[in-house]
């Protein structure tokens, strides 16, 4: 990966875009050394990272889940940056996320309004018209600040333009960065996308509670 691309691509999508965040410089000095290798997958292959570097609490593993949610429910804890996926015999499927920063996190109730493959990022009118110089698209690849895969959020009809999806920041995880999305290692977010389907529900929590102040 080519951290001058990536640089140059977040400084100008950054202020505007709802998923972007700064790159760290320490993550771009040294990030050849989160990657340990690759998994197959087409168009891309999926960069693995080496997930030593993380905090425990923040790798992929099963527990045990005490909630009153049903089976195949995401429920993303904001405050602990960890999502799970309700499993049927009382257990849970949990990742580490990255979170909105101080301001932009985002609780509520949802669905899984429709699912993307190295998805692309276009900008809204608005943003446009606040800054023309934007790309009308950014195609999807190892490059692009979506990832691998993006489950876009949807109330009703109607895209709240929140998404849950894969990073390139790897370092980002368990951190408050994003402008308000939830993101996750790329092999992350490709294995939950794999098991849920549209129109899952979808909790964002903090403070222990996705409805009220």
């Amino acid at each position: 990966m080519r951290a001058s691309r990536i640089l140059l691509t977040l400084v100008a999508i950054a202020p505007l875009a709802a998923c972007q965040s700064r790159m760290q410089s320490a993550g771009l000095d040294d990030e050849s050394a989160w990657y340990t290798g690759t998994m197959p997958d087409k168009p891309y292959d999926v960069p693995l990272v080496d997930t030593s570097r993380l905090d425990p609490r923040f790798r992929r593993q099963t527990v045990r889940y005490t909630g009153a949610e049903k089976p195949g429910t995401i429920v993303v804890d904001i405050d602990k940056r960890q999502l799970q996926l309700v499993q049927e015999d009382g257990s849970a499927i949990q990742y580490g996320v990255g979170v909105g920063k101080q301001g932009f996190s985002w609780k509520g109730e949802a669905r899984v309004g429709r699912k993307g493959v190295w998805p692309d990022w276009s900008p809204t009118t608005t943003m446009v018209s606040l800054n023309p110089d934007l790309p009308r698209t950014l195609k999807g690849g190892i490059d692009n600040p979506l990832g691998a895969r993006a489950l876009y959020l949807y109330q009703g009809n109607r895209d709240i333009l929140f998404r849950i999806h894969g990073t390139n920041e790897p370092w980002s995880i368990g951190e408050q960065m994003s402008s308000g999305c939830v993101r996750m290692l790329n092999e992350d977010i490709v294995d939950l996308y794999q098991r849920v389907p549209v129109g899952t529900t979808v909790l964002i929590k903090r403070s222990g509670r996705y409805r009220g102040a």
